[in-house]
């Protein structure tokens, strides 16, 4: 077979390879191969395995780039399948206030916390936005994020909503990260109709999810639900709307108290439900038998000082697939980093390596359904890895230089490697 690109003499290939999502024990399975390598040809994978059976089976195409990982492990390139990556605006002030003691309640009562960042994105251009955002992404890839899903949420009314989901199109096509749109105007209810919510909910419904729908701007309808935000019964409403226009259905839920965000991502089939510090075992049991992937978000319980992380541990044994994002936003999630984000994952969570690593590459894929092209190291995927300075348990070694190089679709992005 013929490859453009070869990366040979990895120390541990950890390919993540199989079906998804991974459930239960089957979380711990990475497919590692000893003396590893991986080729591919115009950015898919097209073997998968030994670098003796790499030397023997693949030819290099004329000009083909051939690297060395030199010992080092290499895995999949991460997917963060929550962000708020796109905005405007800077709530720094408000984390020195919650560093401080505010509690976030109390600033985004006070007109601060998502209404802030809200009243920025409304004036900002959509090239505003995207300058803003290059940046993000660029921190996002350097520590080997290579596909992520990327919310609206910020606008609140129409336009600006529209906005952002067409600099989120804009972004996909000028910096090498994979992305996959999802319409969060559901985030808040905005100041004007705060005495009038059903009227937003209305707007939602009738005006914002059609004119995403015919835009072809999203693939995700998401939804707050909240105590203090969307209900159960809301949260319900806007999904099926999204459902009925093709925008399929994903939630925040349970992330403050036990709010039904979970048993809502159960009955409509949300492919996702994240956040959940607060989720009951019964929910969990309702979310693994609708096929629901819990995407876990420790950076933002971290940021957001919430005392506790989600259970992540009952919902593994509950048969429900964890996934793991980075929840960057500007208010709390500071963090473009998925190492960073598996370290919680390990000590605040109490998974195992190989779970938080399933969790951050082959089950993030599914939860944004990308898992059919990224994902894991094999055949007919996409040559999107990470090179590890050491081994894989290097990548918690927090503020340590972990990543010599990150690939996306058979080119360094990142990093450097010798031929």
């Amino acid at each position: 077979m013929n490859a453009d690109f070869i990366l040979r003499h990895a120390g541990r290939l950890l390919t993540c390879a199989g079906p998804a999502p991974r459930r239960g024990p089957a979380q711990n399975e990475v497919s590692p191969i000893a003396d590893g390598a991986v080729a591919s040809l115009d950015g898919r994978i097209v073997f998968a395995g030994t670098t003796a059976a790499c030397d023997a089976e693949v030819v290099p195409a004329p000009g083909a780039t051939a690297l060395d990982a030199g010992g080092r492990t290499v895995v999949p390139g991460f997917v963060d399948p929550h962000t708020h990556v796109v905005y405007a605006g800077d709530r720094r002030e408000e984390l020195r206030r919650r560093l401080a003691g505010a509690a976030y309640t109390e600033i985004a009562a006070e007109g601060g916390g998502i209404l802030s960042t809200v009243r920025a994105t409304r004036q900002a251009s959509e090239e505003e936005l995207v300058s803003a955002a290059l940046p993000r992404l660029a921190e996002m890839l350097a520590c080997g994020t290579t596909t992520a899903e990327a919310k609206s949420g910020y606008g609140l009314e129409t336009a600006a909503e529209l906005r952002m989901l067409r600099a989120i199109r804009t972004l996909a096509a000028r910096q090498p990260i994979d992305l996959a749109p999802t319409f969060l105007g559901a985030h808040e209810i905005p100041l004007e109709y705060r005495e009038r919510r059903q009227q937003y909910v209305d707007l939602l419904v009738r005006e914002m999810i059609p004119a995403v729908a015919a835009g072809r701007l999203a693939e995700w309808c998401d939804v707050f639900c909240e105590t203090g935000v969307f209900t159960p019964v809301e949260s319900r409403e806007i999904l099926r709307a999204g459902q009925e226009a093709g925008l399929r259905a994903r939630i925040h839920a349970d992330e403050m108290a036990a709010s039904g965000g979970s048993d809502v991502a159960a009955d409509v089939g949300a492919r996702s439900a994240d956040h959940l510090l607060f989720v009951e075992p019964g929910s969990a049991e309702a979310m693994a038998r609708a096929g629901v992937v819990a995407t876990l978000l420790p950076g933002a319980a971290f940021y957001l000082k919430m005392g506790r992380f989600a259970p992540a541990r009952m919902l593994i044994e509950h048969g429900v697939a964890v996934a793991l994002a980075t929840d960057i936003n500007p208010g709390g999630g500071f963090t473009p980093s998925m190492p960073f984000v598996m370290a919680l994952a390990c000590f605040g969570m109490r998974l195992t390596l190989e779970e938080a690593l399933i969790a951050a590459t082959l089950n993030a894929a599914y939860a944004i359904d990308r898992h059919d092209r990224v994902g894991s190291l094999e055949v007919g995927k996409s040559m999107d890895a990470v090179v590890v300075n050491g081994e894989a348990v290097d990548l918690l070694r927090v503020g340590a230089p972990s990543i010599a190089a990150v690939i996306k679709n058979g080119r360094v992005v990142s990093g450097f490697l010798p031929a």
